[in-house]
C-alpha cells in the first residue's frame, strides 16, 4: 500500500496501525479504493475520521467523556496537592479555606518527650 501524498485532516506525525480484517472486508476495501482512486490506507483513514466525527456528536459518548474528564481533573488535583505537600510551592486550600503562604513547606510534627522521672 502506498501512502497518500496529501496531508490528512488533523495532520501531525503519522503512526502505523495494524488492523486485522476478514478477506471479504479487505476485498471490498480494495474495490472501493480502486473505484475512488485512493489507496486502501487513505480509505481507512477517511473512514476512521468520519466515524470519529460521528462518535463525537453522540450524546451518550459526550456524557461519558465529561465523566472521564472530571475524573482526570480530580486525579490531577490530588497529584498537584501531593507534590505541593512534598516539595512546597503551589499550596493547597485547607479545609478551613485558608491557604498556607506560598513557598512554605509543611513542618514535621515535633515528638513529645516524657519529662525526666516519669
Amino acid at each position: 500500500m502506498s501512502e497518500p501524498t496529501g496531508t490528512p485532516a488533523g495532520s501531525g506525525q503519522l503512526k502505523t496501525l495494524a488492523v486485522r480484517i476478514t478477506e471479504d472486508l479487505r476485498a471490498q476495501l480494495d474495490i472501493v479504493a480502486q473505484l475512488t482512486g485512493r489507496s486502501a490506507t487513505e480509505e481507512i483513514r477517511l473512514a476512521l475520521e468520519h466515524w470519529i466525527e460521528k462518535t463525537k456528536a453522540d450524546p451518550v459518548i459526550l456524557k461519558k467523556a465529561e465523566a472521564v474528564k472530571a475524573e482526570i481533573e480530580r486525579d490531577a488535583k490530588t497529584r498537584r496537592n501531593a507534590i505541593a505537600a512534598i516539595f512546597g510551592g503551589e499550596t493547597t486550600v485547607k479545609s478551613d479555606s485558608k491557604a498556607a503562604p506560598s513557598g512554605t513547606q509543611p513542618q514535621p510534627a515535633q515528638r513529645r518527650t516524657k519529662p525526666a522521672g516519669d
